[in-house]
């Protein structure tokens, strides 16, 4: 597919999908059409800086082969503990396989947010998004959250928030979960996409974690 085309491709979708918002939205009169604006710039921001950037390719080509480096260490334990039906080179197996990949970088995910390891990548994203996007802390800290730890525990980051959220915050608040894949589940679809090559696992995981990125705002 040629470049045009595919940037076409790109704005129809958007204008599509921002349509939709426009056509079920209960207060038209109520869009902040600079705030929309803003959400497509900064994305499009973090698109430049993640794709077209030395340093931002290195970042994610880095990170790349560190979430296939992690997937290898779950394909090792499956396989110990499962035999045959925990190894990829036997073909896919979603119970053996990619369930325990789910559950190992859930859990490891939630040990880094122990330790807040995470906690400050998820601040920073945050208050960038507060500040260029000039939306609530708690709106914001959610949706970078999302990124990190997933629909599920990204609300209670901002659980004491929630109730006194408008219904406009809590839409936020779960467009960004769907928008957004948890890291346990980034994993299996590097798994599964990318199967027993790792050159296809960091190729695949290089993309869904910058998409992933830029689905934030």
């Amino acid at each position: 597919m040629s470049f045009p085309v595919a940037l076409l491709r790109g704005v129809l979708g958007m204008v599509v999908f921002i349509g939709i918002a426009v056509l079920f939205s209960t207060n038209r009169k109520a869009i902040n059409w600079r705030l929309v604006a803003s959400g497509i710039g900064l994305q499009l921001v973090f698109a430049v800086l993640v794709l077209k950037t030395g340093p931002g390719e290195t970042f994610f080509d880095t990170l790349a082969t560190f979430f296939d480096t992690l997937l290898s260490f779950t394909y090792e334990g499956s396989e110990f503990i499962f035999g045959d039906l925990g190894n990829p080179d036997e073909g896919n197996n979603f119970a053996f396989q990619v369930l325990p990949t789910i559950v190992f970088f859930a859990s490891l995910m939630g040990v880094l947010y122990h330790l807040r390891i995470v906690q400050p990548l998820v601040n920073g994203m945050g208050w960038v998004m507060q500040k260029t996007l000039r939306i609530s802390g708690a709106e914001s800290l959610a949706a970078s959250a999302n990124v990190f730890i997933g629909q599920t525990e990204a609300p209670l980051a901002v659980k004491p928030y929630v109730k006194d959220m408008t219904r406009s915050e809590i839409m936020t608040l779960m467009t960004g979960g769907m928008a957004t894949i948890a890291g346990g589940v980034l994993a299996a679809y590097i798994g599964f996409l990318g199967g027993d090559s790792p050159e296809s696992r960091q190729l695949f995981a290089k993309h869904l974690l910058s998409a992933s990125v830029m689905s934030a705002p």
